[in-house]
């Protein structure tokens, strides 16, 4: 890999990988013991691939194998395979839901978490600190809001009762609050279309370093690309093609349109 490809310079003026190994799906021990049969000196999928070259892991709580990659990661730090500051490591904030997307996800049968009630202001410090406890790390280099929308603090279950108003000004504020504390180097979000972007960065004292989206080849996302460098926010590509969301609507639509109609 080219100099020029390998890292990318966010606002903030620290150098994130320019790829990154993405951590959804892999499940707990079951990943694990695969790489294990394979390649015998190595237990868990994280060690393998950042024996090849991987220096960015892509984390979240929702994905329910923090804990996993934590273990991975000290030992990695132990063996001295690789230090702490060689690494950059991303996690995000859960979300709520809002009642449009709750009609959204009964209808295609998408089963998610019930914990999903961590972007009240007096929560977010708690979520990060779980999340630091699960990777054993004392800092992330990238915390970011997973999804624009919202649910009642401490609901269960997909129920008219449960929704509240989203409250991303207040959510935001207590990720600078992180980002300030320097438990969270760098702050960012998750599939924030351009319309809900801009209206982060009308209040926003410290600009998002990243907005990440899926974007590929049957979705390409030039509208959302062009918006964040103009307003100096990393595009960061997520490649996994979330086919639960699309095929639904008949296809790939712009972020604007999946997201913005009133969700």
């Amino acid at each position: 890999m080219s100099n020029e490809i390998r890292f990318f310079e966010l606002n903030t003026g620290a150098n994130i990988p320019s790829l990154g190994l993405g951590t959804w799906l892999a499940d707990p021990g079951v990943v694990g013991d695969v790489i294990a049969h394979a390649v015998e000196v190595f237990s868990s999928y994280t060690i393998l691939s950042l024996h090849v070259g991987y220096r960015h892991i892509d984390c979240a709580q929702i994905y329910g194998n923090q804990e996993e990659i934590g273990l991975a990661l000290k030992k990695l730090f132990e063996e001295g395979v690789v230090k702490r500051e060689d690494l950059w490591i991303t996690s995000k904030l859960w979300f709520y839901f809002s009642s449009k997307l709750i009609i959204f996800l009964l209808k295609v049968k998408v089963m998610m978490m019930d914990r999903c009630t961590d972007h009240a202001p007096e929560d977010v410090p708690e979520a990060l600190d779980r999340t630091l406890r699960d990777l054993q790390l004392d800092y992330i280099d990238l915390y970011l809001i997973h999804w624009p929308i919202r649910m009642k603090k401490g609901s269960v279950g997909f129920k008219a009762e449960n929704i509240v108003p989203s409250d991303i000004p207040n959510t935001w504020k207590a990720m600078e609050a992180l980002n300030k504390s320097g438990k969270a180097r760098a702050i960012g979000v998750s599939n924030f279309s351009t319309k809900k972007l801009g209206e982060l960065l009308e209040y926003a004292r410290v600009t998002p370093a990243v907005n990440q989206s899926e974007c590929h080849p049957a979705w390409r996302q030039d509208k959302l690309k062009a918006f964040c460098k103009s307003k100096g926010v990393h595009f960061s590509e997520r490649l996994l093609k979330a086919s639960f969301f699309h095929e639904p609507n008949g296809g790939y639509l712009p972020e604007d349109e999946l997201w913005d109609g009133g969700i």
